[in-house]
């Protein structure tokens, strides 16, 4: 510990603390635009600047030491704050009311905290890259701060970015379909301005559900109840999810479904697949296939490790083919008729609803698909008062779900869902304690292993593409012990997706997870092959896990990509 003074006041803090850190611990936050809890310190922006013993030094790289002494706001350090933030406003467009970061920009809060009120304007004028349909990028906006790139190839390691002539670009300049990018959409969470966002597709909500033709029906991801009350002013994971579900009848829903029944049904098919394949000699070990990132990933780095991929689709796009082939004969509607929206944290899922391979009810089996961000949006723009709402049930057939699927939004929950029930289709043997805690946590990996009435199955949970790698590598050199591996792409699974409400920090993904495993615990079913309504859909349609109609609607296959 070292004794430092702040402003005045002496603090004790670790040796290793640096100046921002110290000050924070003092009671004086100091503002930056490029400082990043969960990222290293880049001394990109320079508005960290404060006195050191009277030289100004960058607080957020500047370390502590015995007898500092440290001025945060002297008239001085004011003025050197506001000379480097307004070379950033210099080249920043001014087009706050068009971006979709208005009023959560970390540049627009920072000019309001320094009282900045006027600067020379000479905004960039770059092209804005749309070729994707999970996000785009406006590189006009750019403040340098180098976050996205630190996750792009740090954390993710796909190696999409870079920063190059003063500018942040995609590698070799190309638009972002054809680089590596996967669409995970992390880039758009560190991003403190709206450089990087989701391609936001609000417009086309609003115009299917004032088409008299259109049947608008919804799915609700697992990971989106607890984060979607922090875009409505609510404390995380505190809105009821019955108040939620009546909140998305007042946006004008016709049907009101959850992806956690199709999470359950996932459960049935992958899990059955695993068995078959530890019994059949198949492709080992078996990777979950539900993370569109972690596909698009897989195909893009390891395209001849795809055998080992689950040929489950997602539990999105199971549930869209269902809605248009086995809700709609239910219902007696005619599945042309139906316009199938997905709220999920994810951005990668846009683009897994336009996959040529999501095509098999005949016709696109998610015609939409919307981030927790623009549902929050739209709660907000229809004045939805969630105080004021009485709960409302889901709809019947695709609407039932357990515990087991509420966890897929948790890293580790799909693989914890699938030994709930693995372990008692193969012991025959009722689960009296369903908490895999040895899969749970943020950590990046996690392994445990199974005994399934003497058959040792070991597994591994990866969250975080960076983390992907490592599994993939020891399988391409054919050194993984495991037989059964989740693999999330964004880090703690889909409460940290890309889609997700900004900040997004791993004390915000904690906080998220926490409310996913107090859900489950609260629920009366905990596992996947007891959900009721799961088992009516094999009754009358699907038959048996691995059947003919399953195989047709709710398995696919991936292909390598050439990037």
């Amino acid at each position: 510990m070292v004794s430092v003074v702040i402003n005045g006041s002496k603090v004790d803090v670790p040796e290793d603390f640096t100046v921002m850190q110290a000050a924070a611990q003092a009671g004086f936050m100091i503002p930056s635009l490029c400082s990043h809890p969960d990222l290293k310190v880049k001394e990109n922006c320079n508005v960290c600047v404060v006195e050191v013993n009277g030289e100004l030094k960058n607080a957020c790289a500047e370390k502590v030491s015995p007898g500092m002494e440290v001025k945060t706001f002297t008239p001085r350090v004011i003025e050197a704050k506001r000379e480097n933030l307004k070379k950033i406003l210099k080249v920043h467009p001014q087009d706050c009311l068009q971006c979709a970061r208005n009023q959560n920009c970390e540049l627009q809060a920072l000019t309001a905290t320094l009282t900045v009120r006027s600067f020379e304007h000479k905004p960039l004028q770059l092209t804005k890259d749309t070729s994707t349909p999970s996000i785009v990028r406006d590189p006009s906006k750019c403040t340098l701060c180098g976050r996205c790139v630190e996750v792009c190839n740090d954390i993710q390691t796909v190696g999409a970015l870079e920063i190059k002539d003063g500018v942040v670009q995609t590698v070799d300049g190309k638009p972002l379909i054809e680089t590596k990018c996967v669409m995970c959409g992390q880039c758009a969470l560190a991003c403190p301005v709206g450089a990087i966002t989701e391609k936001e597709e609000i417009d086309r909500f609003l115009e299917a559900i004032a088409d008299p033709e259109k049947i608008v029906v919804t799915q609700i991801a697992p990971a989106v109840r607890v984060a979607v009350a922090e875009e409505v002013g609510m404390e995380t994971g505190s809105l009821d999810m019955l108040t939620f579900v009546a909140g998305l009848r007042q946006l004008g829903f016709d049907y009101v479904f959850h992806t956690n029944f199709t999470a359950d049904l996932t459960i049935m098919e992958e899990g059955n697949e695993l068995l078959k394949r530890l019994k059949e000699g198949g492709t080992l070990p078996m990777l979950t296939s539900c993370s569109p990132g972690w596909i698009n990933f897989i195909e893009t780095f390891y395209p001849e490790q795809l055998p080992h991929l689950s040929t489950c689709k997602s539990p999105q796009q199971m549930f869209g083919a269902l809605v248009k082939t086995y809700w709609a004969d239910k219902m007696g509607i005619d599945p042309a008729k139906i316009f199938s929206v997905s709220i999920m944290p994810c951005t990668a899922k846009k683009y897994e609803a336009t996959r040529p391979e999501m095509r098999d009810s005949g016709y696109q089996d998610v015609d939409l698909v919307l981030t927790t961000r623009e549902v929050g949006r739209l709660f907000r723009m229809c004045g939805v008062g969630f105080d004021k709402l009485q709960p409302s049930n889901f709809d019947s057939l695709m609407g039932a779900y357990t515990g087991a699927a509420v966890i897929f939004g948790a890293s580790g929950g799909v693989m914890e869902a699938a030994l709930r029930t693995v372990y008692e289709v193969v012991t025959g043997k009722t689960l009296e304690d369903v908490n895999f805690t040895a899969v749970r946590g943020f950590e990046g990996m996690k392994e445990a292993e199974v005994d399934l009435d003497g058959t040792k199955v070991k597994v591994a949970v990866a969250n975080s593409l960076g983390c992907a790698r490592k599994i993939m590598e020891e399988i391409k050199a054919g050194t993984s012990p495991y037989h059964f591996i989740e693999i999330m792409c964004c880090p703690g699974g889909c409460i940290g997706g890309g889609g997700q409400p900004i900040p997004s920090t791993v004390a915000k993904r904690v906080e998220r997870i926490k409310g996913i495993y107090i859900e489950d615990e609260g629920l009366p079913l905990r596992k996947s092959h007891e959900n009721p309504e799961v088992k009516l859909l094999y009754e009358d349609f699907l038959h048996e896990p691995l059947g003919h109609k399953s195989h047709e609607l709710l398995h696919t296959h991936y292909t390598p990509k050439n990037k």
